[in-house]
Parts: structure tokens; sequence; C-alpha cells
């Protein structure tokens, strides 16, 4: 395998799960991020979401521990927040679903912290080199001293000889047009999914236990309510809350509309909490929300020494954060494919994988955008299984725990969607459409600061009789 040098194109999260991979086979390793470092956790131009709050998916945790053990520990020893999924308000298109059973683990911390962690330990590989202010302008094929591999163009930089080359570049990514000056057949094909969601988030100061029992809140945009928001604990005594609607429904950045937007939400959790936390700092917003497949696995010819990762290869809405347990579970798919050996071509066969492994959050986060955009799934089958999913949705909202348990294993990719089309879910449906659905699941203890500590104090303390 002539890989002596690999160059990755990207020093986010894709970029630096790649390098983590073959910096640990002892391969030289370096990366090229248009960024500069700044030696603590903090937001970066390249990841403009990187402010608003990120929901790290269970499969993306264990992933990224498989890639780097002990991981997990270290973003806890930083102040990141272990949760359940179980102890979530979350509501759905039908209702609040089950809350307090437990579920799936998450570690909630903020994307530059995460990012940070991950970053400190590729920097330890022996071989590794991190290359912070450098922006790539393009490639030339067949570069080096034996006339193969590539070499890697620099703005202000000299170019760099690479016998490996992975674009891990993000959404920006300039791939496509490079590709051109090469014989790859046919171009790629870009298919773009755009719903027109907004986010504007803020971040408020309030202990981890502000909500009591519940940690933290989910509120679905669905058909019909395209308003929605999110508030999660993170590191430092902090809260992430973000808004977030599509088309017209988009939030404001201003505090006033930033508020009154929460206001008008289909339940109150979200402005009771940020009537009750300090906020800190301006809110921030970002709009740049669509999803996009580059179809490089249908090109005739794919080049040697060549890979595509991530958002680079498939970018989706941020809302349903995906994004960096696709690049984990790619890293490992990448790390199997290295310790099996390599034969010539290897590269084309595993970009099939890594298509594959976009194919499941592709379908949720597509689909579900189809929705708000009055589109809809392209296939019969397709449109079926989005009308199955949805009755397995009512399940749960009217407390079907095996449907929440069904639903919540696909959401965070460890489970198949099979999981839906379990027998008992299947005569769960038939008995509700014959006998009626049980009672909807209630609304989830949501208590807020004072609030919550008065009711706890009565619980211990409470009132005297008054005098006869």
């Amino acid at each position: 395998m002539n890989t002596e040098h690999t160059v990755i194109i990207g020093a986010g999260m894709s970029g630096l799960l790649t390098a983590a991979v073959i910096g640990a086979t002892g391969r030289r390793v370096t990366v090229l991020e248009q960024d500069r470092g700044h030696g603590m956790p903090a937001p970066r131009g390249g990841v403009p979401q990187g402010r608003q709050p990120h929901v790290l998916l269970h499969r993306g945790l264990s992933a990224i521990e498989e890639l780097l053990p002990g991981l997990r520990e270290q973003l806890v020893d930083a102040g990141g927040v272990p949760l359940d999924t179980g102890d979530i308000a979350w509501l759905g298109e039908h209702g609040w679903a089950p809350f307090g059973t437990p579920a799936l683990e998450l570690v909630s911390a903020t994307r530059p912290l995460v990012e940070h962690l991950v970053r400190q330990r590729v920097a330890e590989l022996p071989g590794v080199e991190l290359r912070g202010g450098t922006r790539v302008r393009g490639l030339i094929r067949g570069a080096t001293t034996t006339g193969g591999g590539w070499l890697v163009e620099c703005f202000d930089a000299p170019p760099v000889r690479a016998d490996l080359v992975v674009d891990a570049s993000g959404r920006s990514s300039r791939l496509p047009d490079w590709l051109t000056r090469f014989r790859t057949g046919a171009s790629a094909t870009t298919t773009v999914v755009d719903a027109g969601f907004g986010y504007a988030g803020r971040v408020y100061a309030a202990p981890s236990d502000h909500l009591g029992r519940v940690a933290g809140i989910v509120m679905l945009p669905v058909p019909g309510a395209p308003a929605g928001g999110v508030a999660l604990p993170v590191e430092g005594g902090r809260w992430m809350v973000a808004a977030v609607g599509a088309g017209d429904h988009r939030p404001p950045r201003d505090p006033a509309g930033f508020d009154a937007f929460l206001n008008r939400l289909r339940d109150p959790a979200l402005a009771d909490f940020t009537r009750s936390a300090r906020p800190i700092g301006d809110i921030t917003v970002h709009r740049r929300t669509h999803n996009v497949r580059r179809r490089y696995e249908r090109l005739t010819h794919w080049p040697d020494g060549l890979l595509v990762v991530g958002d680079a290869l498939c970018a989706f809405n941020p809302v349903y954060g995906q994004g960096i347990t696709v690049a984990a579970t790619q890293a490992l798919l990448l790390r199997q494919t290295l310790a099996a050996g390599v034969r010539p071509g290897w590269e084309r066969r595993l970009m099939r994988r890594l298509h594959r492994a976009a194919d499941l959050p592709w379908a949720i986060a597509t689909g579900e955008d189809l929705r708000h955009t009055g589109g809809g799934p392209a296939s019969g089958p397709d449109a079926l299984f989005g009308q199955w999913s949805g009755e397995v949705d009512r399940l749960a909202a009217h407390g079907n725990l095996r449907a929440q348990r069904a639903l919540d294993r696909v959401y965070h990719l460890v489970g198949s969607p099979a999981g839906l089309l379990h027998p008992a879910l299947l005569a769960a449906a038939v008995r509700g459409r014959l006998l009626g659905l049980p009672a909807p699941v209630p609304r989830p203890p949501l208590t807020t600061g004072c609030a919550q500590r008065d009711q706890t104090d009565t619980e211990r303390h409470p009132a005297s009789p008054p005098p006869p």
C-alpha cells in the first residue's frame, strides 16, 4: 500500500477522525486547515453552525470512543453533561414522548469542546501534523517522484506532495471542480434537498439540574407547526438554547424577536426556561441547512489515492444531529479497510461503503425535510414506510414504550428501520384502530428555576395548617 504520506483537507470532525485512523497505523499524516488553532475550545469560521446546540447521537459517541478510547471520560471531566435520552422532554408531531425510563446515553457539550478534545488526541499521534492557516487551491495528479500520487496546491504556502488525499473540507468542498481536470467519466451528480430551515441560538447560565428531573427539551418542527427549538445543558453551568423554523417561520436575531418566537411555540416550555435563566452573549443565527449529496460512486472511473468523507460527501440538515455520527462511522469503515489489507482499486470500493453509511441518515433527514416543502417520498415503498413511521410515532405518543425505543434506535443510528416492523407494533396499531389508543402521554414535569426549588421546599416542609 503506497500511502506513506496522507494529506487530509480539513480539520473538522471528519478530518480529525480520519487522521486518527491513519495516524494510528504509523503512517505520516498532514492535516491542512484554513482556520488557525486557538489552543483552547473556541468556535471556528469553518464550522459556522458551531455556536448552535449539537447532539452527539448515541452511535456517534460510541464510535468516537471506539476510535479514541477514553474520550467520553475526558469529555465528562471537561464539563460535558451525561444524560439519558429517556429523561429528555421530547415533543413530536403527535405529542410528548414517554418520559422517565432509561433509554440511550448522551454526553451533552458544545461543538468547540468536543472538537478541541479530539484535536488534542489526534495531535498526540506520532507522525500527525495539524497545519492551520492553510487554504487549498487545487490538486495535481501524478505529481510524485514515482510518477503517481498527488500534489496539493495551496494559497500562500508551498505545495504538499501526497500518496493519499482525503477531502474532508465539508459542504463547501471544491472537489467537484477539481475532478473536471481528470478523466473520471461524467461529472458527479449532486442532489440537494432544502426546506429553508433557519436557526437562532443563545447561551444561558443555569445549573444542569435547572429543569429538575428533566434533562433537556426538544420540540420538533412538524408539518402544520414548522417551528420548534431545543435546550440542552453543556459545560460550565450553561445551557444552549436554539429556536428553529422553516421558510417564513425562521427565528430572528434580535432578543425581543427571539423571545417572541419562543412564546409562539406550541408549548411554553422553552419560553419558560429562557425567562428563568440568565442570557449570556448575543444571539447567533445559521441558515445554511440544506441537505447535499455528491454521488461520486456513480463516476465511471475513480482516481487512485483519493477519498472523500464527512460533509464533503454527504451533508445533512444540522437539526437532526447526524453529521458527526456519520463521520465517525465512516472513520470506522476506513479502519476496517486498512486492517484487512488493501489491493488495487481499494479507494473506489471503500467509497461505495462510505456512501452506503450515509443512506439511512440521508433518508431520515430528507424524508422529514420534504414534508416541510410540500414534497414527499419519491417512491411508493418510501411513502408507505413514511406513513408507518408516523403510526409508530403515534403509538409512542400514547404510551407505547416499545414504539418509542424503536424510534430512538433508528434516530440514534444504532438500529435498523426494520425494528419499526416488529409484530408487537403491528398488533398494537391494529388494536388501536379497532379499540382506540390509550390516553396520550402526559406532559413531562417541566418546572424551572425558582419554581422547581419552591416545589421541592414545599414537599420537604409542608405549610402548617391555619389556626382554628
